[in-house]
């Protein structure tokens, strides 16, 4: 009898607590911790994108990298090479004056491997945005997003526009914080309902005064490309973009359902040396060949540091239009970066790309890079400059 009890109580309690995540729209923390803790870690990984629905980005005329003949001549130290594996690097991929120099593989992935861009998806968003101006289906980035969005709650701050969006100084209390089950970016990833979700936040702050990332600016963004091309954030990019710049692979772009939207803040999933296109593009100032896809104007501005206060107060210098801004060795780089450290990094004064995708990062204090970023850095500058 008092197992009976024991077991009727424990029901009773999984039905009180399954109705409390249905009543309060959290039913998504099944799904978080059935792809999380429950697989031991605390956040999501490289290959989720087999757990989700997707939508394919079609490919066009690949334009195969030239590969030099002194490629991987230069190989890693013993040093580098503990740290990468340390760090869980499964590509490594640099190319110096448009060939191919240094490229390594682990945990069996190759060129062809897809992995989880994270938060590099948000630069991809912002080609397409330059691109949707270049149609002029876009007048301008300092057009309100209610123009496009006119079911977003900007009624406070009416002027809010889509450079605020692209800057990450938009004032909606969208909550960025990849510990709490409860926070947009696992309710997002995890759950189904993105139009819904993000449509619940509105904007709470004067917009245009200060940097604040926040995920659920890069989802708006999204929809609003969705909006104004009349097709999906998937369909868009393959057209516009990754037919136009020679990609290999159809990348995947999971989504929230079947047949749902993208998760456009993330989970655009490629491979490294697809992913160093999209760095070649922004090198080439938005032209690929003699196809400008993106005006150089937009490009110039979008690797300008944005005119907003950064979190401690001071001017912010590290982020421009959704593209990340750094110096390293007295030289410029701008850079995508996701959450795990996957990275796509220009150094235009070596005419230098650099690809990192893998399963850790250094987390970075405060304002600064994350440090392990710099160890790609060096070492691509390192194979450059001995070729």
């Amino acid at each position: 009898m008092k197992v009976a009890k024991r077991i009727g109580v424990l029901v009773t309690l999984g039905i009180l607590f399954h109705l409390a995540l249905v009543v309060t729209g959290n039913i998504h923390l099944y799904n978080t911790l059935e792809n999380t803790l429950f697989k031991g870690r605390l956040g999501p990984a490289i290959e989720e994108f087999e757990i989700f629905s997707n939508r394919k980005v079609a490919v066009g005329l690949h334009e195969a990298w030239l590969v030099s003949n002194n490629v991987n001549q230069v190989d890693l130290s013993e040093e580098t090479a503990a740290k990468f594996k340390e760090l869980g690097t499964v590509a490594f991929l640099v190319i110096h004056k448009d060939s191919i120099v240094k490229e390594h593989y682990w945990d069996g992935y190759s060129e062809n491997s897809l992995s989880n861009s994270f938060s590099m998806a948000k630069s991809i968003l912002n080609i397409a945005i330059g691109s949707l101006i270049r149609e002029g289906k876009i007048k301008s980035i300092d057009d309100p997003i209610a123009l496009y969005l006119p079911e977003f709650d900007v009624s406070k701050y009416p002027e809010l526009s889509i450079r605020d969006l692209l800057q990450m100084s938009s004032g909606i209390n969208f909550d960025e914080n990849y510990i709490n089950p409860f926070a947009y970016p696992a309710k997002a990833n995890y759950g189904d309902g993105l139009v819904q979700l993000t449509y619940s936040y509105a904007a709470s702050e004067q917009p245009s005064q200060k940097f604040e990332y926040r995920s659920g600016n890069s989802q708006l963004l999204s929809f609003i490309i969705a909006k104004v091309s009349g097709m999906t954030t998937s369909d868009y990019v393959s057209e516009k973009i990754w037919k136009r710049i020679g990609a290999k692979n159809e990348a995947l772009w999971s989504l929230d359902k079947l047949e749902g939207k993208e998760k456009g803040f993330c989970c655009f999933n490629s491979n490294a040396r697809d992913f160093a296109r999209i760095g070649k593009l922004f090198l080439q100032k938005g032209i690929w060949n003699s196809d400008t896809i993106v005006d150089p104007e937009f490009v110039k501005v979008s690797l300008t540091a944005a005119s907003v206060l950064d979190v401690d107060g001071v001017s912010c210098k590290r982020y421009g239009l959704h593209w990340w801004l750094h110096e390293y060795e007295g030289k410029e780089v701008f850079y995508a970066r996701g959450i795990l450290g996957q990275y796509i990094a220009v150094m235009p004064e070596l005419d230098l790309i650099v690809v990192r995708l893998g399963h850790k990062r250094i987390k970075p204090k405060g304002i600064e890079s994350p440090p392990d970023f710099d160890l790609y850095l060096q070492e691509a500058i390192l194979t450059a400059t001995i070729r």
